[in-house]
């Protein structure tokens, strides 16, 4: 029998651990090709998953590691896999918060509903902000500039303690004013003032949180975010029951629960990021004097993110407008769309971990002036975020009626989520593209290229043509969800012309 040409290599034998040759193990079965042959697939296999195990575990290490001189593909593998991870952590505190607080009636329910979309711009500044923070970490890194990357990173601290100030004690104060434009009933305003209070105070944890999490995530200590959050999920999950609904000793706070145990876990997760930030023999050491102002590092920083605050609220304000035009086929239409988002977002989530790992790669690879490794390494995640988006595609248009199955809205709200899944969907080829380059565009330090984008394509192109598809051709809400996909495809091959170019290797940060 002759052994396959993908078997005929030098690997030990999977039994005796003694090296075989071409097939042949000369110390347990000298000479039968047959059984080695088996071996050897059985071996592959063995091999594969324990490598993936491996790779898993070390991507999770926190280990110090040269992502600009290792092979492309595994450091994507290694970057990507905390960062999926770290963002599914994001999404879990919101879920977690609202499951039980359900459990309270409809007002709890709107009390976190509508704190959640108060605290939309606060999210929006410190992701945006956590965008600057990473490409400007991710370049000092890749220039093996060490000094650089602890002052950057000290810098980063200021800036993220100062704006964290800025949008947590004017908030606190103006906590009715907002809650009363936000359309809140006398109901709502009674239970949901104590819990905003307290959320929009935890701003200067939110943003201290994200700010910190992308000083590692920029020094591809993406390990570091994801044991972070983990630790604030796991708290907040555990607290979460005991205090909404007093169990053992724990005082019954109901709906204002959920907030002492959000806060209590995330002020854990900071301290635990700012332990390593500062601790000597850490990745950075950041000592006093890195913290005194440093004006030219601080104006870089802030140059870069206020392009990433403002792709996030240029999203977020779109968004709303098409709420707006969903709202006037009626209640059914939103509420269907609603769970279409929700799906869509934990959908994506995979993604934008993918995207988050291009940044980093694109602003490593630049600082170590391997500008044409940079391109290459976002282009190769663009494929790998394509293939997962096309899975998701073909998932959303086979299991739909399964997944919207679970939120029992009723069958005419429910059909309004599946065609918006499906709609949406059709565009997701381009947007695992899309997605990845506008990141590495952020990574690279223009962060200004893909706000312009954003304005195009959400603003001149999404709302007018949602409007126009929706009312006057009479689509009504298919039309809504077509201007998505069409709008996110546009903005997908845009910024692959635009990234193809090369301008952005010449940014400097």
């Amino acid at each position: 029998m002759e052994v396959p040409r993908y078997e005929r290599r030098n690997v030990k034998c999977l039994w005796c651990g003694e090296r075989s040759f071409n097939g042949r193990c000369t110390s347990c079965a000298p000479g039968n090709v047959g059984f080695s042959v088996g071996v050897f697939r059985l071996r592959s296999t063995a091999m594969f998953i324990r490598r993936l195990c491996d790779v898993f575990i070390e991507s999770l290490s926190g280990e110090e590691r040269d992502y600009t001189s290792m092979g492309m593909r595994r450091a994507i593998v290694l970057l990507s896999i905390p960062m999926i991870m770290e963002m599914g952590m994001e999404a879990l505190f919101a879920l977690v918060d609202t499951f039980f607080v359900s459990k309270l009636g409809v007002v709890a329910t709107a009390t976190v509903g509508l704190t959640e979309t108060l605290m939309v711009p606060v999210y929006s500044i410190a992701w945006g902000l956590g965008m600057g923070i990473t490409a400007v970490v991710a370049r000092r890194t890749g220039e093996k500039n060490k000094d650089g990357a602890r002052i950057a990173a000290g810098q980063s601290f200021l800036i993220a303690l100062v704006c964290g100030l800025l949008l947590a004690l004017p908030a606190v104060f103006a906590a009715p004013q907002l809650l009363h434009l936000m359309g809140a009933e006398p109901e709502v305003m009674a239970v949901a003032l104590p819990y905003t209070r307290l959320m929009l105070a935890s701003n200067l944890i939110v943003t201290l949180l994200f700010a910190v999490n992308a000083v590692f995530r920029g020094a591809g200590s993406a390990g570091m975010a994801l044991r972070t959050l983990a630790l604030a999920n796991g708290i907040n999950i555990v607290l979460d029951p005991l205090l909404i609904f007093g169990v053992g000793p724990f005082p019954e706070l109901g709906v204002q629960g959920a907030a002492v145990a959000t806060v209590i876990g995330r002020g854990i997760g900071v301290c635990y990021l700012l332990f390593n930030l500062f601790r000597k023999g850490g990745i950075f050491a950041v000592g006093m004097p890195d913290l005194r102002p440093a004006w030219d590092i601080i104006g870089g920083i802030v140059k870069v993110s206020m392009g990433g605050i403002g792709q996030f609220l240029i999203a977020s304000l779109s968004w709303v407008f098409l709420v707006r035009i969903v709202a006037s086929f009626g209640t059914v239409a939103v509420g269907g769309y609603m769970v279409a988002v929700r799906i869509i977002i934990v959908a994506l989530l995979p993604a934008w971990g993918m995207a988050n790992a291009a940044a980093t790669l694109v602003g490593q690879n630049l600082g170590a002036q391997q500008p044409d490794r940079a391109q290459r390494s976002a282009w190769w995640c663009g494929h790998y975020n394509m293939v997962f988006m096309v899975v998701v595609t073909i998932f959303f248009w086979l299991a739909s009626p399964w997944i919207v199955s679970f939120f029992q809205q009723g069958p005419e709200a429910d059909a309004f989520a599946v065609m918006a899944l499906r709609v949406i969907s059709l565009g997701y080829i381009f947007y695992g593209y899309g997605m990845v380059l506008a990141q590495a565009l952020n990574g690279a330090g223009d962060s200004l290229t893909p706000t312009w984008l954003n304005v195009i394509c959400f603003w001149l192109i999404e709302i007018p043509l949602a409007y126009v598809l929706a009312l006057p051709l009479g689509m009504g809400p298919v039309g809504v969800f077509a201007s998505v996909a069409i709008s996110e495809s546009i903005l997908a091959v845009l910024c692959g012309i635009i990234f193809q170019r090369g301008k952005w290797k010449t940014v400097k940060v």
